[in-house]
């Protein structure tokens, strides 16, 4: 079983900056796609950012030119950088990732989320 925390998350004026954090635990022999998602309230999930292996990693429009998404594998770690934040990017922030285990088959993995709430 593969455990996914996340934490930077937080309150921040429009224009300022956070940077997620999205620590992996347990076993992983193969990781096939990594990324960020958000929900707001009354909204659908949707993709932030998303990185498969063997492809470059792809942003949505809105959020593109202002957020990056980064991975540290001695740390075991996944980074989102969110600059130039704006109220519209408020929401519960999600870490996932399709990697394969201890089981012979690979698997959907989600962190429990993050609230990133923008306001002045």
């Amino acid at each position: 079983q593969v455990h996914l925390v996340e934490s930077g998350g937080g309150l921040v004026q429009p224009g300022e900056s956070l940077r997620l954090s999205c620590v992996a635990s347990g076993t992983i022999f193969s990781m096939n796609a990594m990324g960020w998602y958000r929900q707001a309230p009354g909204k659908a999930r949707e993709v932030v950012a998303l990185s498969t292996v063997g492809l470059s990693t792809t942003y949505a429009d809105h959020v593109k030119g202002r957020f990056t998404l980064s991975r540290d594998n001695a740390k075991r770690t996944i980074y989102l950088q969110m600059n130039n934040l704006k109220p519209e990017d408020t929401a519960v922030y999600y870490c996932h990732v399709n990697a394969r285990g201890l089981q012979s088959r690979s698997a959907d993995y989600w962190g429990q989320g993050i609230q990133v709430t923008v306001s002045s």
